[in-house]
């Protein structure tokens, strides 16, 4: 069984370019991960779970100074020790095709500090580029040194991905100009069918390319050469479960529209609550690179 086979996102009551043609130039390819609970191996893709990295390669820490633990009483910064680094996902190109890969590279692992950082008060992730080759050739590292101090609320849980294409919609990023008549054509839509635009248009859960889930208003980070970067991944608190437009049809049970059936009791407990984390109020970190600046990289946070 390919334990990383892609999921089949329904069709839905709507095309969103029959309602809205005037946003079918903005459409973006997206690659939506949905990670699952197991055991995957450092030859996996996979979120949460182990890294393929070298015996002889020092792990990584954090050393900031004002990193905390929100629920440590009273709140306190934590030191004076550096805290491990945890494994948040490891994706290998020949998973997820689209994932823009600098040349050279067919590896990318990103990791983070499993505490709280100013001023976003979020994780602070450090993205990994890698050429397998380099690595498979001499021995493995078998045990990660653990951090000697979390948030557990950052630590997701070992979870195969699921890489699965589909296509995405601005939701807050959708242009002002056009916003009042989407708005108004969504209502009446939502009124027929009981799918909004926005419910139809942008994943909010982990996921490669497309739109950022945004749940407060855009904040798109520029490079340090004056172009606005593009979002490489989120990663996030939520996975689509019931009433989700887009929850797969593995996962879900029972007879009508597809979109509409609850989620199969059989995987609730691999998809709720999604990786195990929970980021603020179920929020999100968004990544972001620049094209033209391969080692850059930005990542911004919201919650509800």
């Amino acid at each position: 069984m390919n334990r990383t086979a892609p999921r089949t996102v329904p069709l839905l009551p709507f095309h969103v370019t029959e309602h809205f043609p005037e946003v079918a130039d903005l459409a973006r390819p997206t690659t939506l991960l949905y990670p699952r609970a197991g055991a995957p191996s450092v030859h996996d893709s996979s979120m949460g779970g182990p890294l393929l990295w070298p015996a002889d390669e020092p792990w990584l820490f954090c050393e900031a100074a004002d990193h905390y633990r929100p629920l440590r009483q009273p709140v306190e910064t934590v030191g004076p020790f550096g805290v491990a680094l945890t494994p948040v996902l490891q994706l290998y190109a020949r998973d997820v095709p689209d994932l823009p890969m600098p040349a050279g590279t067919d590896l990318l692992q990103v990791l983070w500090c499993p505490l709280l950082h100013p001023p976003q008060h979020a994780p602070l992730p450090v993205l990994r580029w890698q050429r397998t080759g380099d690595i498979v050739m001499g021995p493995l590292l078998e045990e990660p040194p653990m951090p000697w101090e979390y948030d557990e609320e950052c630590v997701p849980r070992p979870c195969f991905v699921h890489p699965t294409r589909a296509t995405e919609y601005p939701g807050r990023d959708l242009p002002l100009d056009l916003r009042d008549s989407v708005e108004q054509r969504s209502k009446q839509l939502e009124d027929v069918v009981g799918l909004s635009y926005w419910d139809a248009a942008v994943a909010t859960q982990t996921k490669v390319g497309g739109y950022p889930g945004w749940t407060q208003e855009p904040d798109w980070p520029v490079c340090c050469c004056g172009r606005q970067m593009e979002h490489l991944l989120t990663i996030h608190s939520r996975e689509p479960s019931f009433g989700n437009p887009w929850l797969p049809e593995e996962d879900r049970l029972g007879e009508g529209p597809m979109w509409r059936r609850p989620v199969s009791p059989e995987v609730e407990s691999s998809i709720g609550p999604g990786t195990g984390m929970s980021l603020g109020d179920m929020g999100g970190v968004y990544v972001f690179v620049c094209p033209q600046c391969p080692s850059s990289y930005e990542h911004r946070y919201d919650c509800s």
